[in-house]
């Protein structure tokens, strides 16, 4: 977080949210976060930080100095987590109940679970675009990216991904999102209104299923973990 001048960081293996001194890269506080610590999302409104505890199936939330104060629980594995700024809540994916949950940071607890129809298997990507209203879902049960109505909370559209989708990012500018899989292959889809346009799907690299943009540059970042390489892109079109 920029403005707080810290980057915070799940460590799998040792089950810990990291809180990182942006300025030194030192590591200044450790807590735990489950067994498998995987998303993470910042809720401004509140500063608080919630992370996706996969395999123990909750989601952990922690206050700005990365203190855990609360667990949630979900009744099934957490995916990735979203904030969204409209409505102030917080987004999960829970695989295995193939559900989204909304919860309230106001009470910390699950206000609603909104059912993914049977097109979705095990959802675990998520980005939220605010602006527009619409959060992307991706089903690595059945490589699926899903568009859900945020005003609505009802599916709009699907489309195909690569194999075992995992990250996704967004330039908002653009109007472009890019899906990484676990199987290396890389979809980018152009956000047209309330519908999404593909551009083009291929392999970039073994087990390339990070992704983040930066929209100020343009620039696409897939750290590699096949080999130790940050691979940089940039749109041509």
């Amino acid at each position: 977080m920029p403005a707080l001048g810290r980057v915070y960081a799940t460590a799998t293996d040792s089950g810990e949210l990291l809180t990182i001194a942006a300025r030194t890269l030192k590591v200044i506080a450790r807590a735990p976060a489950g067994e498998y610590p995987d998303g993470i999302a910042w809720a401004p409104d509140h500063r608080r930080i919630y992370v996706s505890d996969e395999t123990g199936g909750i989601e952990s939330v922690f206050t700005a100095a990365g203190h855990r104060v609360r667990t949630i629980r979900l009744g099934g594995e957490a995916g990735n987590v979203q904030y969204d700024p409209g409505s102030k809540h917080i987004l999960v994916d829970v695989q295995t109940r193939n559900v989204l949950a909304v919860i309230d940071p106001r009470t910390e607890r699950v206000i609603r679970d909104v059912a993914m129809p049977p097109t979705c298997a095990h959802p675990h990507g998520l980005l939220v675009d605010g602006q527009r209203r619409l959060v992307f879902i991706a089903s690595d049960g059945n490589a699926t990216l899903l568009t859900l109505d945020l005003n609505g909370m009802k599916v709009i559209g699907i489309t195909s991904v690569g194999d075992g989708p995992d990250v996704l990012a967004f330039d908002a500018p653009l109007h472009r999102l890019y899906v990484a899989s676990e199987s290396g292959v890389v979809a980018v889809f152009a956000e047209q209104a309330h519908a999404l346009t593909k551009l083009g799907q291929a392999l970039l690299a073994p087990e390339a299923h990070v992704v983040a943009a930066d929209p100020s540059t343009r620039l696409v970042y897939f750290p590699l973990q096949s080999q130790p390489e940050l691979r940089v892109m940039k749109p041509t079109r």
